[in-house]
């Protein structure tokens, strides 16, 4: 783990609900203006759909079920990762790097987290345009894969060992 970054499990019942959902809703929001930026999306002037409210405004309910990690930097909280089971694969969501925390490891910290809590194959999808992602999760050997979602721009990717190596 990158020094002084610090991944703890959320505890989703309680004050990191507003956490978890305020770090989603901006990832969220960052990921549309994006889409649109590039023709994917429908606008940038609704910047968090209707389909993605619930992850926001009641992240503790949508999230049931589901692992999330937190990332913390100097005690305050920095990033957030999603992780749950799906077709027989641990699949990683909403994998998120406050800007202001950028370059000091906490992307890899969270997906690091995440990989480690599987026992099964993990899968992912990163939208094309986000390289620096796409890099961080081949440097854990992510490889790209036929798509299983038909929205494009969209990058699926599979690791096969689910324990780090």
């Amino acid at each position: 783990m990158s020094e002084g970054v610090f991944i703890r499990e959320a505890d989703m019942t309680g004050p990191d609900a507003a956490i978890v959902g305020d770090l989603v809703g901006t990832y969220l929001r960052q990921t549309e203006e994006e889409k649109a930026q590039r023709g994917y999306g429908t606008s940038a002037a609704d910047p968090l759909p209707d389909r993605y409210r619930r992850e926001v405004e009641e992240p503790a309910s949508a999230y049931r079920g589901h692992r999330v990690y937190l990332a913390e930097v100097d005690g305050r909280a920095a990033g957030v990762v999603i992780v749950h089971e799906v077709d027989g694969k641990t699949e990683i969501k909403r994998l998120w790097t406050d800007p202001g925390a950028r370059g000091r490891g906490v992307g890899g910290a969270l997906l690091d987290a995440a990989i480690a809590s599987a026992d099964r194959p993990v899968r992912l999808s990163v939208w094309e345009w986000r390289a620096p992602a796409v890099g961080l999760y081949e440097s854990r050997g992510f490889v790209r894969v036929d798509s299983w979602d038909e929205r494009p721009g969209l990058v699926c990717m599979v690791r096969s060992d689910g324990a780090l190596g």
